[in-house]
């Protein structure tokens, strides 16, 4: 009979805590290693890229500040896992009370709560607080006015944006460069659609520089375009270190709004305006912001950098009747006005609300900047809320200094959906599948209310004839060459060109040909006058091979 040696129970329990803890001394090591070196390695370095790439995440940054109540849930948040992780022992004890399943109530996730009711459930009121505070703001600080300035009849805005960006990019003959966004630029009293000529294409991006400003005429149906070459140190489109934006932010304030650049050509030397607007705080009824005008930055094509306060900025030569005021900003505080009788109305009975009057077109959006004869303005078209079409109210901003005008017709007015329509019936000739009314600007002309609306080719390849509807009686007058529409917004009967249908005595150096683009259904697509001195060359393709044929015409006389 064998006898088993009896166990050893502290042999067998040692050996299970050897395969447990292996490798020999991992635990110890695991404990006492500190988490907080790696992770503030990790920290110091996403702190430092951040800081470089500051400019990216500039959006973000700047919602969060100017949105208190966000920024508030954001510190209660981080409180509450600062506290859990002091109570608790640790980031370990802040991943575990977030991530486990138990339903136990922690300081983190009361803080994730507080963030989301503040992100999601405060923040429509606060937008709304927000919304009257601006309103107040800007209806404190607006004249009523009882009459327009009347139009500057020398310097028309004819040219719609859509229009010009067809213009440019048509001239356009450098295949290293595309024509950027346009803005209104007054060059030598002259109003231009002013386009960057940006780099184009990745490779282009990287190793260009802006190489000019593309300008079309806003003054004239004919596609008068030029330009002004001239590389341009700090730029737009352009590889991110070489761009506008990222100077602005890495170089100037960084908690400002910064708009849309503009370029600005005095004395045949291209600059970069770029108006911006800077938040102010309000702490009633809930914490808020609202934006106001800060200042304008300009860049020379060297690169440097001058911030201008809104005073500097309108005695600045450079910037003379220039878009000074930040056109968002303008946009955003009439709108603003929809609570001039507080929140509430909003919903309930809607008693005086107003909205931005929606326009026909592409790319026509208000405000419309134009030259009057007060000055550079912003013009913006409000009607009543809900179905109603007529004109409530036409807001004017100077566009130097950014005073606010406000015109209440006393008489019942058109709006510019009205006058559109109106245009419509006026032509019934037209194919109005091809063709659009654009840019409805309200136009005052010996004190009485015009809607003067463009009408485009559905492709923006031009103008094809400029109709002026009275706002009251709904007449419509229509104009096809330059001519005649500055004779009329300058209180003039405008004169007929002669035509050979209507032959008439001509003087010296009028034209006596009228050349035509008539469409199948017989609509004049573009017109172009012919002097006596000038003639017309018609080339008709056959084939590839047989070339052209060729006619030749000559104004009679010459």
């Amino acid at each position: 009979m064998s006898t088993r040696p009896p166990s050893d129970d502290s042999d067998e329990q040692s050996s299970d805590d050897e395969l447990t803890d292996w490798p020999p001394g991992n635990s110890d090591q695991h404990e006492s290693s500190p988490p907080w070196i790696p992770l503030g390695i990790v920290g110091i370095l996403a702190v430092a890229i951040g800081w470089f790439f500051r400019p990216w995440l500039h959006g973000l940054i700047y919602a969060v500040y100017t949105t208190p109540l966000l920024l508030f849930g954001i510190v209660a948040g981080s409180i509450a896992a600062w506290a859990t992780a002091r109570a608790g022992g640790g980031v370990e004890t802040v991943v575990n009370a977030f991530t486990s399943n138990d339903h136990t109530i922690t300081p983190l996730r009361v803080g994730v709560v507080v963030l989301v009711i503040t992100a999601f459930a405060l923040m429509p009121v606060a937008n709304a607080v927000a919304g009257v505070t601006l309103s107040d703001q800007t209806m404190s600080q607006t004249a009523t006015v009882e009459r327009l300035d009347d139009v500057d009849a020398d310097n028309p805005r004819i040219v719609t944006r859509a229009v010009a960006d067809r213009y440019a990019s048509n001239t356009l003959n450098r295949p290293q460069y595309r024509v950027g966004d346009t803005d209104i630029s007054v060059v030598n009293g002259t109003p231009y659609w002013a386009a960057p000529l940006a780099p184009d294409g990745l490779f282009n991006k990287i190793t260009k520089r802006q190489a000019g400003t593309v300008l079309v005429d806003v003054t004239t149906q004919q596609a008068n375009v030029r330009s002004v070459d001239g590389e341009l140190e700090t730029g737009v489109g352009t590889i991110f270190h070489r761009n506008y934006r990222w100077e602005l932010l890495k170089s100037q304030a960084y908690l400002v709004d910064y708009g849309d650049p503009k370029m600005v050509i005095h004395n045949n030397t291209q600059y970069i305006a770029v108006p911006y607007s800077e938040p102010t705080f309000h702490l009633t009824p809930l914490p808020h912001s609202t934006p106001q005008w800060g200042g304008v930055a300009v860049i020379d094509p060297s690169g440097s950098i001058e911030t201008l306060s809104p005073s500097e900025a309108t005695a600045s030569p450079i910037l003379d009747n220039q878009q000074l005021y930040p056109e968002n900003l303008a946009l955003q505080s009439v709108a603003a006005t929809k609570y001039r009788n507080g929140i509430l109305n909003t919903y309930t009975s809607h008693e005086d609300e107003i909205e931005i009057a929606p326009l026909p077109g592409d790319e026509n959006d208000q405000p419309f900047f134009i030259l009057s004869e007060s000055g550079p303005q912003y013009v913006v078209a409000v009607e009543p809320y809900g179905n109603a079409q007529g004109l409530q109210e036409l807001w004017t901003i100077d566009g130097q200094n950014g005073t606010f005008e406000r015109y209440v017709p006393a008489d019942s007015l058109f709006g510019p959906q009205r006058a559109a329509d109106l245009v419509r019936q006026s032509a019934p000739q037209t194919d109005w599948d091809r063709f659009t009314p654009a840019e409805p600007i309200l136009t005052v002309i010996d004190d009485r209310e015009y809607w003067q609306v463009r009408v485009v080719p559905e492709d923006n390849s031009g103008i094809a004839y400029v109709a002026f509807v009275d706002a009251r009686s709904g007449d419509v007058d229509s104009f096809e060459q330059t001519d005649a529409i500055t004779q009329f917004l300058g209180g003039e009967t405008p004169v007929e060109t002669p035509t050979e249908t209507d032959p008439t005595d001509t003087t010296a150096g009028a034209p006596t040909v009228i050349v035509q683009r008539v469409a199948e259904n017989g609509t004049v697509i573009e017109t172009m006058t012919v002097y006596d001195d000038e003639s017309v060359e018609i080339r008709t393709p056959t084939n590839s091979t047989a070339g052209t044929e060729n006619a030749t015409a000559r104004a009679p006389g010459s």
